[in-house]
């Protein structure tokens, strides 16, 4: 006879949907890579919206994924808080680590490391990177083109040597107050959220 049973799930965070709706928008295809048994990660990722889920998998067998996953479709990242998480976190393009929950290994190995559990933190440090890489090519364009531009002032009109210098470094002014600006502006960008 039965007297009663006892059934112990994982929860999901209340923000999760949230957030992998928000990383949908921004058209980041979500794939969960669990140790858990298949049922169990299914009926997760059902919940969640969760595109694609490989569960049953040894840390060896996450990197498979990972591998298969960057020749088949670029650029990886993977977030992990496990010693189970490390080798992917180390394969992945991106490792990112849960700082508050990681253990020391996926911290030690993760390319970045959210200090917070905040789930919501992954979407922002993907806009904020795609934000970085927006303002180093602006600079670098900036850059050439007044190198360019004083090439030619020089052999075109005879550039006196301190108007060169004064306009090769207010361009270096102008481009680090570029970079600044996002340091200013992203905090803010973050506080309004």
């Amino acid at each position: 006879d039965w007297l009663g049973m006892i059934a112990l799930a994982d929860q999901v965070r209340p923000e999760a949907k949230t957030v992998i709706d928000r990383l949908h928008a921004d058209n980041v295809q979500i794939v969960m890579l669990t140790g858990d048994n298949h049922r169990v990660a299914q009926h997760i990722a059902g919940q969640l919206g969760i595109d694609h889920v490989h569960a049953g998998l040894m840390p060896e067998d996450k990197v498979g994924v990972i591998k298969h996953f960057e020749s088949n479709h670029g650029a990886t990242a993977m977030v992990g808080d496990g010693v189970n998480d490390a080798p992917g976190l180390a394969t992945a393009s991106v490792g990112i680590a849960m700082g508050a929950a990681g253990t020391d290994v996926a911290l030690e190995t993760a390319d970045l490391v959210l200090m917070g559990d905040k789930l919501e933190l992954i979407p922002y440090a993907i806009n904020m990177s795609k934000k970085a890489r927006r303002v180093v090519w602006q600079n670098i364009t900036f850059s050439l083109f007044v190198i360019v531009m004083l090439v030619i002032g020089a052999f075109a009109i005879d550039l006196p040597l301190p108007l060169g210098v004064l306009g090769h470094e207010g361009s270096t002014v102008i481009v680090v107050l570029n970079g600044l600006i996002q340091l200013l502006i992203l905090p803010e960008i973050a506080r309004r959220r």
